[in-house]
């Protein structure tokens, strides 16, 4: 597939670092030895978990509302989220001071609802059903004009998400590889096709639980294979892979390796209780896989944490 075919490249990504510059936090790469010794190679956590409204989400959300020319922004965006992405979209819609009407499943937890309130969303609850999803935020745009921003398969989301990958090169000397969980592909399309034409001796890794699998399984069969009956802790990695993120994890990441649920688990309270860093189940995929002892060499590798999201009342201990 020829680079133009792709969903960004480096000038789009570089243009999205200029057009959140100043709204969007830039984390810091984090460091610790017992983690370093744990895995046998140097580590260095991006700490997206420390990125407005909890994760990386907001690069994304923030870079596809500020593109948006002025005509559409008025009448606002929607999407259906009960995660990461919800929030996002909302904060980066009151940014601009526009609305953002926010589709969520009538199952979403309280505190997510809340979340999205506070940031200033407009709610339309829905059944818990990804039909009735897509139908209600249908609804929602055809009645407001409104643009409808998908969280993951939107060029200026990926171009927002490969932000990161600009950070990173910046803040590890030496970057020899980087590793990203893949739920939708949004996050680790960005930083793929920013690493390829800026570092491509960078290597991209993709985490996956092996409850929510469809990245490596369609990796290795070489074309797209849907997500069916997700069952994973890692709730913000369940959904598949779409059209323009699917090309890139084809073609650009290098390898997907899978993780069981119980080394999730064991990662996230290592982080919690050895770096004293409060992350999600989904932040944890990669860096079980860090510590799996299945990576491919390299001195100096980049961890990303994707978010720090996480319902304190249904710890997973």
């Amino acid at each position: 597939m020829a680079p133009s075919t792709y969903a960004a490249d480096l000038a789009s990504v570089r243009a999205a670092a200029e057009r959140i510059a100043g709204a969007a936090h830039r984390t810091p790469a984090i460091t610790s030895g017992t983690m370093d010794r744990l895995a046998g190679r140097s580590l260095h956590f991006k700490a997206e978990h420390l990125q407005r409204v909890g994760a990386f989400k907001f690069r994304g959300a923030l870079n596809a509302v500020q593109c948006l020319p002025e005509d559409r922004a008025a009448a606002g965006v929607v999407t259906h989220s009960s995660g990461n992405f919800a929030q996002a979209l909302a904060l980066a819609a009151r940014l601009r001071g526009i609305p953002a009407h926010i589709v969520m499943p009538s199952t979403a937890p309280a505190v997510k609802q809340r979340a999205v309130e506070g940031y200033g969303g407009l709610i339309r609850l829905c059944e818990p059903t990804l039909a009735a999803r897509e139908e209600t935020a249908e609804a929602v745009r055809s009645e407001t004009g409104a643009t409808l921003l998908h969280p993951f398969n939107n060029a200026d989301v990926i171009a927002g998400q490969g932000t990161i990958a600009l950070e990173l090169v910046e803040q590890v000397p030496d970057l020899g590889m980087v590793v990203v969980p893949v739920g939708g592909g949004g996050l680790i399309s960005g930083i793929a096709l920013a690493l390829r034409e800026l570092a491509p001796e960078v290597r991209v890794i993709g985490a996956e639980p092996e409850g929510a699998d469809d990245a490596k399984r369609s990796k290795d069969a070489g074309e797209l294979i849907p997500q069916t009956g997700p069952n994973t802790i890692a709730d913000g990695l369940l959904t598949s892979l779409g059209s323009l993120t699917w090309p890139v994890v084809r073609d650009v990441v290098e390898r997907i390796i899978t993780v069981p649920d119980e080394a999730i688990v064991a990662a996230m309270r290592l982080v919690w209780e050895r770096m004293k860093l409060v992350i999600e189940p989904s932040a944890a995929v990669p860096v079980a896989v860090a510590l799996s002892g299945r990576l491919p060499r390299a001195e100096h590798t980049a961890v990303v944490l994707s978010g720090g999201n996480v319902d304190l009342d249904h710890l997973p201990w």
